[in-house]
């Protein structure tokens, strides 16, 4: 495991040296988007906002800001679960020439192809902070704001070594929650072994149970 400090817009030598379990604190410029903007774009038609064809980094999210006088201030900042948007993950990486996501879990295998052509990885929070980050974000613009709502629009944000966060897909299609799968699958073969559980047990539904034996009295 290595800890790098990335700036946007990226260099790709330096997206690709990067491996799953790596650790990345960004800088630069951001956009955010959510699904209603990948809706937008991608199944209605419209045009893609500016900050999407400027910029290559793409934060998975939907901030709380308040617009106070002549500037925007950021109120909360989690990144929410990118395998929501896997529909459309492929189409973003590739239309917009995205080097990086930012995202909770991981995306899909369509996705995953799409990073590899094009020299992308996707990384996750290592913990739940949406307020302790603010300092390290500046919202300098927004995109579609009376089209999508506050939550939806996409944000231009300049990022000052946001993170910590962990590489878990990376440019030669290693994922890291696929790879934890299997620890845990061999860890719980083991562990069955060793207390003499069959490997075919199956966990009892209790809910599933409950409503049989009450519908039977």
């Amino acid at each position: 495991m290595a800890v790098y400090e990335m700036q946007s817009p990226f260099d790709l030598d330096e997206i690709k040296t990067l491996c799953v379990g790596d650790i990345v604190y960004v800088s630069g410029r951001a956009f955010t988007c959510r699904s209603r903007l990948h809706r937008w774009v991608f199944d209605e038609g419209h045009p893609s906002p500016r900050a999407a064809m400027e910029r290559d980094l793409l934060i998975h999210v939907g901030p709380i800001v308040l617009e106070n006088k002549d500037r925007f201030e950021l109120v909360s900042f989690m990144p929410t679960s990118s395998i929501r948007f896997e529909k459309w993950g492929a189409r973003a990486v590739e239309e917009w020439g995205l080097h990086m996501i930012i995202g909770k879990t991981t995306m899909g295998p369509e996705t995953m192809k799409a990073m590899q052509r094009n020299a992308c990885v996707h990384v996750s929070p290592q913990s739940v902070s949406p307020n302790l980050w603010s300092s390290s974000i500046r919202i300098t613009d927004v995109e579609l704001f009376n089209e999508l709502g506050t939550i939806e629009a996409t944000w231009h944000m300049e990022l000052d070594q946001l993170g910590p966060f962990v590489v878990d897909i990376d440019t030669q299609g290693n994922n890291l929650f696929e790879k934890m799968d299997d620890v845990v699958a061999e860890n719980q073969r083991k562990a069955y072994r060793t207390l003499g559980i069959p490997e075919d047990f199956q966990y009892t539904k209790l809910y599933l149970t409950a409503r049989t034996s009450k519908s039977n009295e």
